[in-house]
């Protein structure tokens, strides 16, 4: 039940680190809503999706620890329907959270003996998103390698001990350490970087009226293109055969104790991510944040749902944002504001998400092709990153850079998440 390796990295930049923690241990572990054994479930399906064998592992080993059906390891078709019933908004929020409706949430909610209030809606939405996006920042940062192969020799993990994630916050004696060791560390994000900062500044004298849904075009075509080379076309067209020969891991008494065979804990494993501007024109349209946003909305409600959760997500988003200026404004000329701007944008734009006030080809002119599709391949289906992928995008990059930005993807990325799911809820009371 270790989360040893994700610590780690993200204690590259302890203050984001401390603020994860207790979330997660929010999240799993204090009151709230849904049995502790069902949370590890939901986290079990989240992780499923993206076929993330780190987090799925952990789970099982802690939805046991909390009392949880073994049985129930084996599958879908062996945990009551209520749990089930999850599946497809799962299934949507992981890959095309734009087709959330309140439909979905209606059928959730609807009078039945295997119905959900809206409190134990929310708390598995969070948990949802959650997982998906930390899945998003185990494979970018290379942590399922490092627990599967031996990982990769650019992330080698430190070793700080076995005590476990979950217990981490538990006098936050861990996390403090972290903090120590790593407070030196994180101080490399300070170092020059000669040709981002010049991409910066021509930004400011250098401007082009694109569409954001250009955007999304231009890097459709370039991705069809490089897709064979870089491998990130194609979504989830092998998913059966990754999944081919896998069953559980049993014990000497015969009862399960971890899992492999991920394809149990999913349904439709072919649906995966698809390009939001390829999408039929009478579905779901853009998504503008000046009418629905996490600071005027979806804060207020989901906190409303689930006491003080909407507190903790809004440090963290805030701690990500935070750490652009304390980590990259001392370069000289820099306006790191803009750069971290630039990645969130972007990957709220992958989603369809606008904001009004933004020039989309700022995005253009900031990241580099090959950071792009970096970026996207974490965010959209980051089980297809590879150990080449990130040090090939990367050379100018530190190590805690690295990091940095695998950390905005996975807030970008919960928070997209979060935004549809919760407006769907909103659409619902209404």
């Amino acid at each position: 039940g270790r989360l040893e390796a994700v610590t780690q990295q993200m204690g590259y930049h302890p203050q984001y680190l401390d603020s994860f923690l207790k979330t997660q241990h929010y999240l799993m572990h204090m009151d709230g809503p849904l049995p502790f054994d069902c949370r590890h479930y939901i986290a079990i399906m989240a992780a499923a999706r993206h076929q993330c064998r780190y987090l799925v592992n952990l789970h099982v080993l802690q939805f046991l620890r909390a009392g949880g059906d073994p049985q129930w390891l084996r599958g879908l078709e062996f945990i009551p329907p209520k749990l089930r019933n999850l599946n497809e908004i799962n299934k949507i929020l992981a890959h095309r959270p734009w087709l959330i409706t309140k439909e979905h949430i209606e059928k959730l909610l609807k009078i039945s003996e295997w119905s959900w209030s809206l409190a134990e809606l929310v708390h598995a939405v969070v948990l949802l998103a959650h997982c998906h996006a930390l899945a998003s920042f185990v494979f970018g940062c290379g942590c399922e390698q490092d627990e599967g192969l031996g990982g990769r020799g650019s992330l080698k993990p430190l070793s700080l001990g076995n005590q476990c994630f979950c217990e981490a916050t538990a006098g936050n004696s861990y996390s403090q350490e972290l903090l120590r060791i790593n407070r030196k560390r994180s101080l490399d994000s300070c170092m020059e970087l000669d040709s981002l900062r010049e991409r910066m500044q021509r930004i400011h004298v250098e401007t082009e009226g694109r569409d954001e849904m250009r955007l999304l075009q231009q890097d459709r075509e370039e991705g069809e293109g490089q897709g064979a080379e870089v491998g990130v076309q194609g979504g989830t067209e092998h998913c059966s055969d990754l999944f081919a020969g896998l069953s559980p891991l049993a014990d000497s008494d015969g009862e399960v104790t971890g899992a492999t065979n991920l394809a149990c804990y999913m349904q439709d494993p072919d649906f995966g991510y698809q390009d939001f501007a390829r999408r039929d024109e009478d579905q779901t349209q853009v998504f503008r944040v000046q009418d629905y946003s996490w600071e005027d909305h979806g804060f207020s409600l989901v906190n409303r749902l689930y006491s003080d959760i909407g507190h903790l997500l809004d440090e963290k988003f805030r701690m990500v944002d935070g750490l652009q200026s304390s980590a990259m404004a001392k370069r000289q000329g820099c306006e790191p504001s803009v750069f971290k701007r630039g990645i969130w944008n972007y990957i709220h734009c992958m989603f369809g998400i606008r904001y009004d006030d933004y020039d989309y080809a700022e995005v253009n002119q900031l990241l580099e092709r090959i950071l792009k599709v970096y970026i996207k391949t974490v965010t959209c289906y980051p089980e297809k990153t590879n150990s080449e992928m990130f040090d090939r995008f990367w050379k100018q990059f530190k190590h805690s850079e690295k990091v940095h930005v695998n950390l905005l993807i996975l807030e970008a990325r919960m928070q997209a998440e979060l935004l549809y799911a919760l407006q769907a809820i909103t659409q619902y009371m209404i």
